[in-house]
Formats: structure tokens, sequence, C-alpha cells
């Protein structure tokens, strides 16, 4: 009789062990326990050995981490009734826990399709020039409206970035064209102002050499010296009229 009553003894110390053991999880210290008792939560549980009693209570892991959405390209109308398609990335955290557990049923996919309603709707707000102008301000506006929206949950968004703004076609080829044309327009500044200060530069060295005697024959003999030096040259020098009358004249 003895025996029979310390085996079941033992047994039930190994059923109890067992039950207990089962009971026992880790939290990682990038995660938060949510923990409910019959349904009901029932605290939060911190990093490290944490105990559970089996079947009456039970428990959700939270990853607090930053994690990264890449919301996908949307379909949106500019104010000034441009089409485009944006997409942006977006990067939040986990702040509360127990609400990202009760508050909402999947933070991940609430966060994302708000994002794009709310990037469709920013987007809508702004012109075409200042969507390709002010991308960090715009990116900013919807941060806040996101961040704003998903307080309630636990949420915490920690930037959004737009990433691509795609134009249709015929706009991309107007926009190409508009820009050759600024850079047609600045080279045609350039290269006047070039030949004004070149005509100025040539007005100073003809005025410096027509105030010094024989500076002008000089000049004249160090060019024809330039050409010289190359035998491919072909240099033809023009006689002043005065000297073949003086010539003739002296013929007769």
């Amino acid at each position: 009789m003895k025996d029979m009553v310390f085996g079941f003894f033992v047994d039930a110390l190994i059923v109890v062990l067992i039950y207990l053991l089962s009971g026992l999880k880790v939290v990682k210290e990038y995660e938060r326990g949510v923990k409910f008792t019959l349904g009901k939560f029932a605290g939060t549980m911190q990093p490290g050995l944490r105990m559970i009693l089996p079947i009456i209570q039970a428990w959700q892991r939270v990853d607090i981490r930053v994690k990264v959405i890449d919301v996908p390209d949307q379909d949106a109308i500019t104010r000034d009734n441009v089409s485009i398609k944006v997409n942006a990335v977006l990067y939040f955290r986990v702040s509360d826990a127990q609400l990202a557990i009760l508050k909402v049923e999947a933070f991940n996919y609430a966060v994302s399709q708000l994002a794009q309603t709310t990037m469709r709707d920013v987007v809508g707000e702004v012109s075409l020039d200042e969507l390709l102008s002010k991308r960090d301000s715009i990116s900013k506006r919807i941060r806040e409206i996101v961040d704003k929206a998903t307080d309630p949950w636990g949420i915490k968004v920690e930037s959004v970035e737009l990433k691509h703004v795609e134009l249709p076609e015929q706009l991309k080829r107007t926009i190409g064209k508009e820009a050759e044309a600024e850079r047609e327009r600045r080279a045609v500044i350039i290269k006047a102002q070039g030949e004004v200060a070149s005509a100025n530069n040539m007005a100073k060295a003809a005025s410096t050499l027509a105030k010094a005697p024989g500076a002008l024959h000089l000049r004249t003999l160090q060019t024809l010296n330039d050409l010289s030096s190359d035998q491919s040259n072909t240099v033809i020098i023009g006689i002043p009229l005065e000297m073949l009358r003086a010539y003739e004249g002296k013929k007769k």
C-alpha cells in the first residue's frame, strides 16, 4: 500500500514539474510579452526568464525593434491635376506592446495601409513642382500624420522617405525639352558674356598699341614669326597701296 502511495506521489510530482517547466518562457531583450489570464490582460512581460501557467494563461511576443515597411506604388493626382505614381519607405517601432496587441489586430498591415492612404492624400495637396523640389517637407508631413494616427496603437513612426516619383512619359519628354532649352539659354548667355569680355580686352589692347609708337609694327612682326614656325602655313602679306604707288612714281 505504501509503495502505491509513494508511486502515485512521484507521478504527481513529475506531472507538476512538467507543468511548471512548460510554463517557463524566455523574453529576449528586444521583445516584450503581453500576458493574458483566462483571456484577460494580465500585464507586460519584461526581458528575462518568465513564468506563465499553461492552459490558464497565454502570451504573445512583440518585437520592439525598428521595422521597415516598403509602401508600394500608389496612383495619385497632384493639385495641378498631374497623374503620377509614388512610393515610399516607412520606419516604425512598437512603443507600447499592450496597445499594439489590444488596440489593433495586425499593426504591421494597419500601418502599411494607413501610410498608403496618407501618402495619396498629401500628394494631392501639393503641385508637381512642390513634390519634386520639397520631398523632405512632404515626407515629414506624411510622417506626422501617420504618427499621430498610430499613437492609440502604441506605434511610433520614426521616419518616412519618398523613394521614387514616376511621371507620365509625355510629361517626361516635356520636362526634358524644358531642361534642354534652359541649357541652351545658359550657353548663349555664357557665350555672349565671353564675347563681350573678349571685345573689351581687344579694345584695351588696341588702345595700348596705339599709344606706343612702333608697337603695332612689333606686334605684326611677332605674329609673322609665330606663323612662320609651322612649315605647313602659307603666309600672305598684304602690301599697303601707298607703297605701290610710291614705287610706281619712281619707275616713271
